[in-house]
């Protein structure tokens, strides 16, 4: 049976212009004409119009395909051989990058440029949600306290994090002593720890006024995500994150000197 050029390339799934190029180049010319001189395909040239198209689809230029088709038995499984290691290493240099691409994600999100063991050592079960990270910076993204923090944490080396991540270990077990002790929110213990994390968060990122304090504080109360990254869930009590936020609030009062709006507006 014969088939037209237009029909092959509706079987095929290609171009009557690549079936023209594959004549071209000798690796597949048509078995007969019709009376007008037009290309006629048969079974075997479907055949080997096929193989053609899967050794394209695994990436061999015509040359080579050319080649193969010189001596089949000979050459096909030399070639094949060849190209799986091709694409093993091909596969094996994507993945790479997949890898970087998704640290270079996690960087400009959270901005700690860090790898996941190097975030395990550092972090331990402090742990940051992507989402709530994307949501945070597309909420404040016209915050220069934002771009400040999100700058100077990817700047950070791992002996800033680990000294960083120290201070707040110890900052974390004095305020689950005085949750668990008792001790008022507006108290001055709970105040002062309101105010070393306010400081904590001035020196390692962003300058932290009691307006700006406070917004992270509501954070805190309002999304998990956002407090799991001060006091893991392992540790947490029920309460805990509204105890701090309320104790933010306090300190912040107990700081006000009458300029509050120029405050608010940093």
């Amino acid at each position: 049976m014969s088939y037209s050029v237009g029909q092959v390339s509706a079987f095929a799934g290609v171009t009557v212009r690549t079936l023209h190029h594959y004549d071209k180049a000798g690796l597949l010319s048509p078995s007969g004409r019709s009376q007008a001189g037009y290309r006629l395909y048969s079974d075997a040239d479907l055949v080997r119009l096929q193989q053609i198209l899967f050794y394209r689809e695994l990436g061999f230029p015509l040359d080579e395909i050319g080649e193969i088709f010189k001596d089949p038995q000979a050459n096909a499984l030399e070639y094949l051989r060849a190209r799986q290691e091709q694409l093993g290493a091909e596969i094996a240099r994507l993945q790479r990058l997949s890898e970087v691409a998704q640290r270079a994600i996690e960087v400009q999100r959270t901005g700690v440029a860090l790898s996941p063991r190097e975030r395990f050592e550092v972090f331990g079960e402090i742990t940051f949600d992507l989402s709530y990270a994307t949501e945070a910076a597309l909420k404040w993204a016209h915050s220069p306290g934002q771009r400040e923090a999100m700058a100077r944490a990817a700047a950070h080396t791992k002996e800033d994090w680990r000294q960083l991540m120290g201070e707040a270990t110890v900052w974390r077990a004095e305020l689950l002593a005085a949750f668990d002790e008792g001790e008022a929110s507006d108290g001055e213990r709970a105040m002062d720890l309101a105010e070393e994390h306010r400081l904590h968060v001035s020196r390692w990122f962003t300058s932290c006024p009691p307006g700006m304090h406070r917004r992270i504080a509501d954070d805190f109360a309002a999304d998990p995500r956002a407090f799991a990254l001060v006091v893991p869930v392992s540790q947490q009590r029920p309460g805990l994150a509204a105890y701090l936020c309320k104790a933010v609030h306090a300190n912040a009062a107990r700081r006000a000197d009458g300029r509050t709006g120029a405050d608010e507006d940093r």
